[in-house]
């Protein structure tokens, strides 16, 4: 099999993904911006062969990298990035060299175009907030005439949080109409929930495989907007209604051979036309391991490899591991430089040295989100872990 991985090297533990294919004797290629001597040394062990490009957003570079592989290797049976900004460009290059193995790009608008994920949640039956692809100010208002304010605006294509935002009021709508994006957005009515995450690898048939769930108390949008840290964390067991939602969307999409990560809001209060306190209300679906070093949280929680369980699923259509296994709950908080905090640096080390899994400084490039300082941690119970959050709050 030659399976071609995009950006092997970054984010930064995804080499295992070609690490896992490896194992099962895959021939793993890898295309990407950093040269050989950039790569990570366990990075560039798990490849057969790198192809260095200039820019990865040239899309006809990467084409050129595919067909020389292509010409060196026979065909390629798979392309795959586990990455959502290069989801449509894994799409294409699938479709250009007749790739079936993964989505093609006449497929591709369900799992990037947040307007067309409504009517797959529909088909799932998953109650979701309405919404108004943005067009004139005039038109806005009549939106808003019906679901009231505030109001959520962000593109209906995009990755992260750091162009959407909250409109609670008249003038900040006109602020941003004066300074209308071009690329489409899409306006939501406000939805007052908690985020729970629906995550798994679902196979060749669309059967999931490995499933699981995380708690975010704080959405990504506060965090990136209002500059707070963040902070969540796995469960032990999977809630029951968002089990069913979840496995109900996955096959609604008809998601096969991919890693999966979906948003629920979980009602704060009773919201006229969408539902009762503790309901379930559909965000958005993405095709890809949750972000950041959540696939290693994930390990951390069963004490196992969903890069290898991934790995299996694609090249023998099964796990291969007991999913059912899940004694920790696992955090992840991430810190902002620069703000005052009871425990320092090294009281953190010290004090949960026992249950300490992952301690890193984020990537620039992710630390708006993420924070700058991460700390993973595994515990007995969500007790535990609560407490653990607590100290690192103050």
């Amino acid at each position: 099999m030659n399976f071609i991985f995009i950006s092997p090297n970054f984010p930064k533990s995804y080499y295992l993904f070609c690490d896992a294919l490896k194992n099962n004797g895959v021939r793993t290629l890898g295309i990407g911006e950093d040269s050989l001597q950039q790569l990570n040394p366990l990075c560039k062990e798990s490849l057969d062969d790198y192809y260095q490009v200039q820019s990865l957003e040239d899309y006809n570079q990467v084409f050129k990298a595919v067909a020389y592989f292509s010409f060196k290797y026979g065909k390629i049976d798979w392309i795959e990035s586990n990455n959502e900004y290069w989801l449509t460009q894994d799409a294409k290059l699938r479709t250009d060299f007749n790739i079936q193995s993964g989505v093609q790009y006449k497929d591709i608008g369900p799992y990037k175009y947040k307007s067309q994920m409504k009517q797959f949640y529909q088909e799932a039956g998953v109650v979701t907030a309405r919404y108004h692809l943005v067009s004139t100010i005039d038109q806005a208002r009549l939106f808003i005439e019906t679901v009231g304010y505030p109001v959520i605006v962000k593109p209906d294509s995009g990755v992260g949080a750091s162009t959407t935002y909250k409109l609670s009021n008249e003038k900040e709508l006109v602020r941003f109409y004066k300074n209308l994006p071009t690329r489409q957005f899409i306006m939501e009515e406000f939805i007052d929930g908690e985020i729970i995450s629906y995550d798994g690898i679902c196979d060749q048939d669309s059967n999931i495989i490995y499933e699981t769930a995380h708690q975010f108390p704080t959405s990504i949008m506060d965090i990136v907007n209002e500059k707070k840290e963040i902070f969540y964390y796995s469960y032990k067991k999977i809630p029951a209604d968002l089990q069913e939602i979840g496995r109900k969307v996955i096959h609604a999409f008809n998601v096969r051979s991919r890693f999966f990560h979906c948003e629920y809001f979980r009602l704060l209060h009773d919201k006229e036309g969408i539902g009762k306190k503790g309901d379930l209300v559909a965000l958005e679906v993405n095709m890809r391991p949750p972000g950041g070093y959540t696939p290693d949280m994930m390990n951390f929680a069963s004490d196992i490899s969903v890069y290898q369980i991934w790995a299996n699923m694609i090249c023998f259509n099964e796990g291969r591991f007991d999913v059912d296994h899940r004694p920790y709950v696992c955090v992840y908080y991430g810190r902002r430089d620069g703000l005052k905090h009871k425990l320092s640096h090294a009281e953190i080390l010290k004090k949960y040295a026992n249950q300490m899994c992952m301690c890193e400084r984020m990537p620039l490039i992710l630390a708006e989100a993420m924070g700058n300082q991460m700390y993973t941690a595994r515990f007995d119970n969500t007790k535990q872990a609560l407490s653990f959050i607590h100290q690192l709050q103050q």
